[in-house]
């Protein structure tokens, strides 16, 4: 694939760019400090990728669908930068449904974890820099598209070939892509249908749950998602917290993963 050819395939990007390897696309669209707003970056393979909370993200040429694209959030938007990821996730969701052609296997873990019959199939990460002058915004992620059972980066993980998906790693990268660029503009413009459309979707919701919080594991029922992306949680001492980062886990009665 060319850059060209890559290009001509999504015209709402302000720029569109396709490299055959690099450390990490979210890197190097941080920074380019002259790229304009929804730019993307695709590359057949990302070397020094890295994950939430540091996890190295190293990808097999060719196996994962891996892009990232530049936000510049204006003063309006700065207030709903934590919504960012959210709006990413749902836009994969929307993506991996399209491809597929099936509705009930993908699923949607807050804040972004992509699954399909509760094994995840994307990863997804927000950085920014700049602040506060010059605020850029980058959402990076890949999907897992030909990867081998033996290639899979954890136990609990899948890909869509896997799953009896056969499409071109090509063809997910633009699809997703696309649901990127209209799921991100609804969150520039404050389109309060994203986060009716997140809440929807998000199977999280309304679900027994652990959290790994920074301040120690809670545990609660999901009573809703916050406007700004904040998972709210009923705890099972009755307390109720709003919490903008952890790992969570969806209990059953194995308290198994997922």
């Amino acid at each position: 694939m060319t850059s060209a050819s890559f290009s001509a395939r999504l015209p709402r990007y302000a720029q569109v760019r396709w490299v055959d390897t690099t450390g990490s696309t979210n890197a190097d669209l941080l920074a380019d400090t002259t790229a304009p707003a929804f730019s993307a970056l695709a590359a057949g393979e990302q070397t020094s990728g890295r994950g939430r909370l540091g996890r190295p993200w190293v990808s097999p040429r060719g196996a994962q669908s891996i892009m990232s694209v530049l936000l510049r959030p204006g003063t309006a938007e700065l207030d709903r930068l934590g919504t960012v990821p959210l709006a990413a996730g749902l836009a994969v969701l929307d993506a991996v449904r399209a491809v597929s052609g099936v509705q009930e296997g993908p699923e949607l873990k807050w804040p972004n974890d992509v699954l399909w019959d509760g094994r995840k199939l994307c990863g997804i990460l927000a950085e920014g820099a700049g602040f506060p002058e010059d605020p850029r915004i980058v959402v990076g992620l890949g999907v897992n598209v030909s990867l081998t059972r033996e290639q899979l980066p954890v136990p609990h993980a899948t890909s869509l070939a896997l799953e009896g998906i056969d499409v071109s790693t090509e063809d997910v990268t633009v699809a997703v892509l696309e649901a990127l660029h209209r799921r991100l503009t609804q969150w520039a413009t404050g389109d309060r249908s994203l986060m009716d459309d997140y809440r929807r979707e998000c199977i999280t919701i309304g679900k027994p749950v652990r959290v790994e919080a920074p301040g120690g594991d809670l545990h609660g029922t999901v009573a809703d998602i916050a406007p700004d992306g904040r998972l709210d949680l009923l705890a099972d001492d009755g307390d109720r917290h709003l919490i903008s980062a952890g790992d969570v886990t969806h209990l059953r009665r194995t308290d198994a993963r997922y």
